[in-house]
């Protein structure tokens, strides 16, 4: 019996979908990081046992969903974050990032991110020695990543 490889799957093939109200709509980025989380880990002394330190688990903590795309002069992700600095409008979003196999762009990994909100926005550095794309860059602060 052959068994089936798994290799590993490309990192710039990835497919983001951000959840605005009643519709949903493909956004297309440069990069995508902080899919990540930890639970602290919250040391306990017991009285009597001199010899070991309990680790117990604590809160867990989502680091913020970095967007990254080239910047092209009409910026939803800069309006969203306009909105809350204004108080216009305090529009929590959800989303999804997809990775994506190769051959037939099917989905092989998903994370969801839930009630997100755009905490910074970022522009890159205007250099007139170098011939580069302007970037810019938005964090989005949430309550929870899911992973399928």
């Amino acid at each position: 019996m052959a068994s089936e490889r798994k290799d590993p799957l490309a990192a710039f093939c990835f497919k983001v979908t951000l959840s605005l109200g009643d519709a949903t709509a493909d956004a297309f980025f440069k990069s995508v990081s902080g899919l990540r989380y930890q639970t602290e880990v919250i040391p306990v002394r017991e009285g009597g046992a001199n010899d070991t330190t309990f680790m117990l688990p604590g809160s867990t903590k989502w680091d913020p969903i970095i967007l990254k795309q080239g910047f092209t002069g009409s910026s939803k992700l800069l309006q969203w974050r306009e909105e809350w600095i204004s108080g216009s409008q305090y529009r929590r979003l959800g989303g999804t990032i997809q990775q994506l196999d190769l051959k037939q762009l099917t989905t092989m990994a998903k994370w969801s991110f839930f009630a997100g909100w755009p905490s910074k926005w970022e522009m890159s550095e205007f250099d007139a020695s170098k011939s580069e794309l302007s970037i810019e860059t938005l964090e989005i602060t949430h309550h929870g990543l899911k992973f399928g």
